[in-house]
């Protein structure tokens, strides 16, 4: 069994940079956050030690999922997830990482208003519970914030997910300067999601994402890998070829 690192050394498909890098909102101290996705070779799969759905590392701010456990997130529209598939800054990307990217739109649907969200009510409690204890929020967090129902509103109102926030770069680092009352903030927050709850009966994206088209690319990724099994697979060889030494 290869180590989680060589994994993702290995048999990485996609990869890119995500974060205030990816948003356009990168600033002197910003990191740089690498996101990717990794295909576990098929042969791993029928052992009963299973290859991980996710690994950190080897370098740092590096965070990479398994295929199968990526297209499941983002069939469930979990932001990071769907944000990380429209990243503008691609590092790499294979065959197989190019077909991944060409299922983008299969992913997208209106359960992104659900799950975009209820991920922002999590972070808008955090913020609230800053301004309790501290008397204003983390800013940083606070712009993030604003950022995340943007996009949401955004592509519920054109079928597109844009990561750049473009021209809206200045206001929103104004906004991580604290530069912004918070009540303006508040306002601010609360239009968006009021633009969001309203966009989704209009919204050009589908009830839901194209499962199918997944699984069908999955069941075919997965198939290939098992027929391009090395001299090392010799079990996994006579199972895929019709099996040797069967029980007879």
């Amino acid at each position: 069994m290869p180590t989680p690192h060589e994994l993702v050394r290995d048999h990485t498909i996609y990869s890119c940079v995500m974060g205030s890098r990816a948003f356009g909102l990168a600033t002197g101290d910003s990191d740089t956050d690498r996101r990717g996705v990794f295909l576990a070779p098929t042969a791993l799969q029928w052992r009963f030690d299973k290859p991980p759905t996710h690994v950190e590392g080897p370098a740092q701010e590096q965070f990479s999922w398994e295929l199968e456990r990526f297209c499941e997130l983002a069939l469930r529209a979990n932001p990071n997830i769907l944000e990380c598939l429209h990243s503008p800054l691609v590092e790499h990307v294979d065959d197989t990482g190019r077909e991944l990217l060409a299922l983008r739109r299969a992913f997208l649907s209106r359960e992104a208003h659900r799950t975009f969200v209820r991920y922002a009510a999590g972070q808008r409690k955090k913020l609230d519970a800053d301004v309790r204890l501290h008397g204003a929020p983390r800013w940083k967090h606070a712009m993030h914030l604003l950022r995340l129902l943007t996009s949401c509103r955004d592509l519920l109102r054109t079928g597109e997910l844009v990561v750049d926030v473009g021209d809206e770069r200045e206001r929103l680092l104004a906004v991580k300067r604290g530069e912004v009352p918070w009540a303006r903030v508040e306002a601010w927050m609360a239009r968006l999601a009021g633009e969001a709850d309203a966009a989704v009966s209009r919204s050009p994206l589908p009830p839901g994402p194209d499962r199918r088209a997944v699984e069908d690319f999955l069941f075919r990724t997965r198939r290939a890998s098992a027929l391009q099994a090395g001299p090392d697979d010799e079990v996994v060889e006579g199972v895929v070829g019709g099996g040797r030494g069967g029980v007879g």
